[in-house]
């Protein structure tokens, strides 16, 4: 009860060491040497379209059918995170061994960015399986498809090490991930 929360929704690195914030929680491995870790948890991405959009045009049977359809995938032009995220664009690549990346009808910066577009029928997208759980407006799509796993790490600078408030929420942070499995 005694502690503030100011959440930063980053896709960049914040500074650990520089105080731009306290924690982090980073779906890539830290590259900072002075940082501790915790590995949270693995995230695994469905491929997920609305009714409308099935209606409209159909569902894919296989990878390479993705060819025919809208893509909504995980992108910005300054600074794009994509090569770091391989699981926010698998669509991208998936089924097409020898040919080019396809090219998303539209990219967006944030996964609920993406999953509003998808609910809202403008393509298929891949959204994380703990995004969707609760909510029947979303049908999943080729579910034999597999996407990279995205490891999950709770990060803060060594110098929090002994601080109470970071023990605090850490350990609420593991609690609810264990109470959602």
């Amino acid at each position: 009860p005694e502690i503030e929360l100011n959440i930063i929704l980053e896709y960049n690195d914040l500074d650990l060491s520089m105080r731009e914030a306290d924690v982090a929680i980073r779906l890539t491995m830290p590259r900072q040497g002075d940082l501790i870790q915790r590995h949270l948890m693995n995230i695994q991405y469905g491929v997920y379209a609305s009714p409308e959009y099935i209606k409209n045009h159909g569902i894919p049977l296989t990878p390479e059918d993705l060819d025919d359809h809208k893509i909504v995938t995980f992108g910005e032009e300054v600074g794009d995170q994509t090569d770091l995220l391989p699981a926010l664009n698998f669509l991208m690549e998936a089924g097409r061994e020898k040919k080019g990346p396809r090219r998303p009808i539209l990219k967006v910066n944030n996964i609920y960015g993406i999953y509003r577009a998808v609910r809202s029928g403008v393509g298929i997208g891949a959204l994380p399986e703990y995004f969707i759980e609760h909510t029947s407006a979303l049908v999943r799509l080729l579910p034999e498809m597999q996407s990279p796993d995205t490891d999950v790490y709770f990060v803060y600078p060594e110098e929090l090490r002994q601080s109470a408030r970071i023990a605090v929420f850490r350990d609420f942070l593991l609690r609810k991930i264990s109470e959602t499995r």
